[in-house]
């Protein structure tokens, strides 16, 4: 049984790495996007406090650019960690929605922690018995109290998130089966990372040594009681989901803020963007509505050149 439950977890750990890669490289390759072009951009610095860029520049097409990363990075954390944007826009979904991204993020954090404290014992640190040091207390302190803050924010987010898209009017034409199941599965996994942990008297032990024994390879290692057990399998199982469901919008947003709504490259002779839209151009168009009359035979390319006289 521990040997199995090692393996679920690598296998878990794998389908998580390989899919985030896939959809990222799939993502990368895509066409390019119509661009906002809508300004303010963080990137600009001292300018986007007036919604101004390089382009009130006279000539700024021959001079290098060199975009502020610390103020677009400022904004980056303002939006992953607080959700900002949600907060100004629509208050009543942000009071269930930080709640149980913050958790996933405590919870990330715990799972940070454990694995800083397996490698510390694995280095010789004792984290239990007479010679127990004090980084080792504090660290297991922390990663406790960490944990459990994780735990209860993550369930209430998602209860007060199940009853918002059941109940809310506005919001239930917006929601699917999915956004049910997915609320609820991780609700379930959480719940039961709990009660592992109540079952151990609270103690964080039996999951930091499955960590150290998963970073040694040693998969015969004793897991732990059939809740920690049950527990470690369905957070391998929730590890290996998530990036196969709309929840990997965790990394997808980068592409909606810095290739959609940020991106101000210029498209130079010869330049990346030229070569992209040359590529767009050549696609064929489905489109048969009178103004296009592409039915699959003409090129973008054909369409936007093709005299409007033509088109009857």
């Amino acid at each position: 049984m521990n040997v199995l439950v090692h393996l679920v977890t690598y296998a878990a750990l794998l389908i998580f790495a390989v899919a985030i890669a896939v959809r990222f490289l799939r993502i990368r390759g895509y066409p390019l996007n119509l661009r906002w072009e809508i300004y303010p951009v963080p990137h600009e610095g001292k300018r986007a406090a007036h919604g101004g860029s390089k382009m009130e520049e006279s000539g700024y097409w021959a001079r290098e650019h060199r975009p502020d990363r610390i103020t677009e990075w400022k904004f980056m954390l303002a939006e992953m960690v607080f959700i900002k944007s949600l907060f100004e826009h629509n208050r009543k979904l942000w009071y269930r929605s930080f709640p149980f991204h913050f958790g996933l993020y405590l919870l990330a954090a715990f799972a940070g922690l454990l694995g800083l404290g397996a490698i510390l014992e694995l280095a010789g640190t004792a984290f239990e018995g007479p010679n127990v040091s004090s980084l080792a207390a504090a660290l297991s302190a922390l990663t406790s109290i960490v944990g459990r803050a994780g735990i209860m924010l993550t369930i209430w987010g998602a209860v007060g998130l199940q009853l918002m898209r059941m109940c809310d009017k506005d919001l239930r034409p917006f929601t699917n089966f999915s956004h049910y199941f997915n609320l609820v599965f991780v609700a379930v996994v959480v719940t039961m990372v709990l009660g592992a942990l109540l079952a151990e008297g609270g103690s964080v032990t039996p999951f930091r040594r499955y960590i150290g024994s998963l970073i040694t390879f040693h998969l015969s290692a004793p897991v732990g009681g059939r809740p920690t057990v049950s527990a470690i399998v369905a957070v391998s199982l929730l590890i290996a989901y998530i990036p196969l469901t709309h929840m990997s919008h965790f990394f997808v947003k980068w592409f909606t803020w810095h290739h959609i709504r940020w991106d101000d490259s210029l498209n130079v002779r010869g330049g990346r963007i030229e070569k992209m839209i040359e590529e767009a151009l050549q696609y064929r168009v489905s489109w048969s509505a009178d103004h296009i009359r592409g039915n699959g035979k003409k090129t973008w390319a054909q369409v936007a050149t093709e005299e409007m006289s033509n088109r009857g």
